[in-house]
């Protein structure tokens, strides 16, 4: 009985998600190609759903962050609806992660000290992509990005005002273990005061 199987029972599961999380978390390092992928669910203030995949970037004892463009489609589902879905996938381990919950923008210290440690390129891309908008063709957008290079040449490149991080404040965990025959484990984190509930559902 491999690892991919094994069993996930209430009682094993600590007291605090995040902990949870992070045990996870901690056990892929060495399994992922690439462990900080997760979908992102967003919505309109309609119920319209829309999900891409971002990079974990943020991680901390109250909530899950990732950096992104304010002015992408999930940027404007987020100002019009501020409350998000994320889902961490572990194939090799058959495990994934559901959380729910509200979504705010970091402060603007938090982008500006995240967006200082990104390679140049990546800060270039930022100012260039007019992120979820029509693009004429392939070599304008290249073109835009070699104008900034040399706008930015021997100088740090700002962060740019339409760029930055989001903050989710969990109120709801899923703990998904694969078991045989799909007779799968899940348990459920559920807000109870100041503390979490932990309890079973059926697969």
């Amino acid at each position: 009985m491999g690892p991919r199987w094994t069993p996930l029972h209430v009682e094993d599961c600590d007291a605090s998600p995040f902990v949870q999380f992070a045990l996870w978390f901690d056990e892929a390092k060495d399994l992922m190609r690439e462990r900080e992928a997760i979908a992102l669910v967003t919505s309109t203030s309609d119920g319209h759903p829309s999900a891409r995949m971002v990079l974990l970037r943020h991680i901390d004892e109250h909530s899950f962050g990732w950096y992104s463009n304010y002015l992408s489609r999930k940027g404007h589902e987020l100002a019009e609806n501020p409350f998000a879905s994320l889902l961490w996938y572990c194939e090799p381990l058959g495990r994934q992660v559901r959380i729910e919950g509200r979504v705010d923008t970091m402060s603007e210290a938090e982008s500006d000290a995240y967006f200082a440690s990104r390679p140049r390129g990546h800060q270039i891309g930022a100012h260039a992509s007019h992120q979820s908008q029509p693009l004429a063709s392939r070599e304008v957008f290249e073109e835009r990005v070699l104008e900034l290079e040399t706008f930015f040449q021997d100088r740090d490149v700002p962060r740019p005002a339409h760029w930055g991080g989001y903050k989710l404040t969990p109120t709801f965990f899923e703990f998904w273990q694969h078991r045989e025959d799909r007779l799968h484990d899940r348990v459920f984190y559920i807000p109870e005061g100041a503390a979490w509930h932990r309890e079973r559902h059926a697969p």
